[in-house]
């Protein structure tokens, strides 16, 4: 009987971690910030990204790739101006920069700072 009730506690606990990790993949987003002039340390910010294109983890070279346009700081600039509007009242934290979140929104590519 004892080894039944571990079992269910084990099967409810994998479950709630489970629907835990879907809440915050499909509610949640990363975007990662290189370091530039600006932000000379870089950033990742944590925000809602319900109601939003954004994929789970993003950048704005990744974003800039996406449509297939050449990355430049005019072009990064434009961009980080349009994402911030739209995470202006979601950013729920700011994390430190992450190179590896960084070269997974742009498919493994590295720009130049």
């Amino acid at each position: 009987m004892k080894k039944r009730g571990i079992k269910i506690g084990l099967f409810a606990a994998a479950l709630i971690i489970l629907l835990f990790c879907g809440f915050v993949y499909f509610t949640m987003g990363l975007f990662v910030v290189q370091p530039i002039g600006a932000i000379p340390d870089g950033t990742t910010v944590v925000y809602w990204r319900l109601g939003t294109n954004l994929s789970f983890i993003s950048s704005a070279d990744g974003l800039i790739l996406a449509k297939g346009e050449g990355v430049s700081l005019i072009s990064r600039g434009i961009v980080l101006g349009a994402v911030a509007k739209v995470m202006e009242n979601r950013k729920i934290i700011n994390l430190p920069y992450s190179e590896t979140l960084y070269l997974i929104s742009t498919g493994g590519v590295k720009f130049e700072k």
